[in-house]
């Protein structure tokens, strides 16, 4: 949403064709959820039974390599079609020296942070849960920094985490009373009978879960897939020795597809209540599609060449 109000108008302003600065727009924002830190990563990492610094240091390589596909995609359509990307004059008022020291001052205080954050997590120094405290206290401290602190931003953030806080433990209650039904009525049997009968062994499992999780996530919210999907399917994971590392990034970067994909996505809802009344729902559509395509095409990658992510 910030992304729409702050950078939209002036995209359109400069008669940046709409598609590519709606798909850019909502493509970016849904970055967050395989760039740790990240909220499914915590969520899998707790169903899964994998450490959360384990998936963040996991997930880190494919969502760069994620960014520089999208810069590259970015790059190759601007050249063919300069009208739909014009370059921004610079300020005149500005040298070259000065606007290089005015983006390292916007850049390197939030940067700066997140390594703070990650990097706590990596060496070993904090727990995740001790690590967000750092962060929220690295975030208070830019806030005043800045001079923009006020006790109602910390009211909103606090409210905003208690929120999505108990949906997720509600939707965790609901999902646990499921999947107690589920195993009770021997489905989780059934599902595990299926999927190691399917044709390919270990590869046939994997692409029928990520085509699965792929269109569900049109209609379903990320947790409720984390939360009632994940944990059918995660027995038979374990059964045909799928590295869980592995499996649960391969999920994460499935479900931050689920963000783009119509007609529930959240990005496009985000972006259509904040973008001028000028950028029509097709326009979000059209825009977001080749960025869906290059999402695809990275998680396929991270499929059949887990080496080169790392994994």
């Amino acid at each position: 949403m910030a992304m729409g109000l702050i950078s939209l108008p002036v995209m359109l302003k400069y008669r940046y064709d709409k598609g590519l600065a709606c798909g850019t727009i909502c493509a970016s924002g849904t970055l967050g959820q395989i760039i740790p830190p990240s909220i499914v990563l915590i969520l899998l990492g707790d169903v899964l039974g994998v450490p959360v610094g384990d998936l963040f240091q996991a997930a880190l390589w494919p969502g760069l390599m994620l960014v520089a596909a999208y810069i590259i995609y970015i790059l190759i359509y601007a050249k063919l079609n300069p009208q739909a990307a014009m370059p921004i004059e610079p300020d005149a008022d500005l040298s070259r020296r000065q606007e290089v020291v005015k983006a390292l001052k916007a850049v390197i205080p939030p940067l700066a942070l997140i390594v703070v954050v990650l990097g706590s997590i990596f060496a070993g120094v904090a727990t995740p849960t001790e690590s967000a405290a750092l962060g929220g206290a690295g975030a208070i401290l830019l806030a005043l920094a800045y001079g923009q602190f006020s006790w109602s931003m910390v009211y909103d953030a606090s409210k905003e985490t208690v929120k999505v806080t108990a949906m997720v433990f509600a939707i965790l209650l609901g999902a646990t009373a499921f999947s107690m039904a589920f195993t009770y009525t021997g489905g989780d049997e059934l599902v595990e009978e299926w999927m190691m009968n399917l044709p390919g062994d270990k590869w046939g499992f994997l692409i029928v879960t990520m085509l699965v999780i792929l269109i569900l996530g049109f209609f379903i919210d990320f947790v409720e897939i984390c939360f009632i999907i994940v944990p059918i399917l995660a027995p038979v994971a374990v059964l045909m020795d799928v590295d869980m590392t592995w499996f649960a990034i391969l999920i994460a970067m499935n479900l931050q597809t689920s963000f783009l994909t119509p007609p529930f996505g959240f990005s496009l809802f985000y972006l259509k209540g904040v973008a001028p009344k000028s950028v029509t729902t097709m326009d979000i559509y059209r825009g977001v599609v080749p960025f869906i395509l290059i999402q695809i095409l990275v998680l396929i990658s991270l499929m059949v060449f887990p080496s080169f992510y790392g994994m």
